[in-house]
């Protein structure tokens, strides 16, 4: 006999574990989340990790702000360090950064102005002379991807869903116009109510045999991680939009540092790509932070990695019912994916359940697919000038 289950969700890294989390927190128990390889092996696992709320958009934000709850909740379980995030911007942006503040609040986000002497006391080897404001989130910091997704799994288990690793999909199966499940790479299938589609880039091609085409490319993108020489002690998030960078502490006393300059994007194949940073990449990490952190006269390459942007042409996610019935999508997520995970899994329950958002100032219409083919892309109000793409 055929296996059934109510939903079946396509991709077990954080969007898709955190999806069967909240379903079952919504009284949805069965629930069956299949995973190719395992848990948080595919683009999860390569995430830099970032905790931050700010966001022009005002509906990111608002997830952003809202998903904080569960990072606090679970703490050092999910490897969450709150730490605190520092936005900094040149002359340029200052307008920007105050009108995209107040409309963070407006939402729900506690961000501040921080003077110079502050953040000097927390970045005492930085030379912030080239910036003319910051914005400070207590609540922010960085977190372990990879840990928030099993902690899902575990969350969504105990709350009666299944989750099969080992298990690649090979069909999205339609009939008259609605999602019935999914067929299995083994050739047997699974009839389910709706399919959720949460399988990153690798989306694509499960969905372009309906007719649906989700605009994502596939991007390249490169950590190097820097042993300072020195003890960074509490030192908060980094985002330094005048060199477009960014930089938070690691394990063991390292610096990760990602390059926030996506004007020139680097298409890769997710499924084959090398997962160490190149050569002039590295030289352009240690010319960044030798600039702003001149005070590390020891500092030293330890170690590099690279993962993958599932990037849309508005560098924004789409969370969103498609014109195949029963059938949602979430994927796009363009390097936000981690920080607002908890609130996409809410987001995707109540399109499932109801249709709609039930989430506080964010519309299901800012996420849905049919934006790029109307032209009407979910844009910042505020944009940065040089880092607009990711803010």
């Amino acid at each position: 006999m055929p296996e059934t289950t109510d939903v079946v969700i396509v991709g077990g890294g954080l969007e898709g574990c955190a999806t069967a989390w909240a379903l079952t927190r919504r009284g949805v128990t069965d629930v069956t989340v299949l995973e190719r390889r395992t848990v948080g092996s595919g683009g999860t696992g390569k995430s830099s990790g970032i905790v931050r709320c700010h966001y022009g958009v005002a509906s990111l934000a608002a997830m952003a702000t809202q998903a904080l709850e569960f990072f606090e909740e679970h703490g050092a379980e999910i490897g969450f360090r709150q730490a605190g995030y520092v936005v900094g911007v040149g002359p340029e942006n200052v307008e920007a950064l105050r009108k995209s503040m107040a409309a963070q609040r407006a939402v729900g986000v506690r961000t501040e102005d921080i003077d110079r002497a502050e953040v000097a006391e927390m970045l005492p080897a930085a030379d912030l002379s080239p910036f003319a404001a910051f914005a400070w989130e207590e609540r922010g910091g960085y977190g372990d991807a990879y840990q928030t997704a099993q902690k899902f799994a575990a969350l969504a288990r105990a709350g009666g869903a299944r989750i099969r690793q080992s298990t690649p999909v090979a069909e999205v199966l339609v009939d008259s116009g609605r999602a019935i499940g999914v067929q299995l790479a083994d050739g047997s299938t699974i009839s389910a109510g709706t399919v959720v589609v949460a399988a990153g880039p690798w989306s694509v091609g499960l969905l372009a045999p309906h007719g649906i085409d989700l605009p994502i490319t596939v991007h390249r993108e490169q950590i190097v991680l820097i042993d300072p020489g020195e003890d960074l002690g509490d030192a908060p998030v980094l985002s330094d939009l005048v060199s477009l960078q960014y930089v938070r502490p690691e394990s063991g006393g390292q610096l990760l540092f990602g390059n926030s300059d996506l004007s020139q994007l680097h298409e890769a194949d997710p499924d084959d790509y090398s997962d160490q940073a190149e050569p002039d990449f590295i030289e352009l990490a240690v010319e960044k932070v030798a600039a702003r952190f001149p005070g590390w006269s020891n500092a030293s390459i330890t170690s590099t990695y690279a993962g993958c942007y599932d990037v849309t042409p508005d560098f924004n996610p789409v969370i969103s019912r498609t014109q195949i019935g029963s059938l949602v999508v979430a994927a796009g997520f363009s390097g936000h994916g981690f920080k607002i995970s908890p609130s996409v899994g809410e987001l995707v329950a109540d399109l499932v359940v109801d249709g709609r958002s039930s989430l506080p100032h964010v519309p299901e219409s800012d996420f849905r697919l049919s934006r790029f083919a109307e032209g009407d892309l979910l844009l910042s109000p505020h944009p940065y000038a040089g880092a607009g793409q990711m803010r």
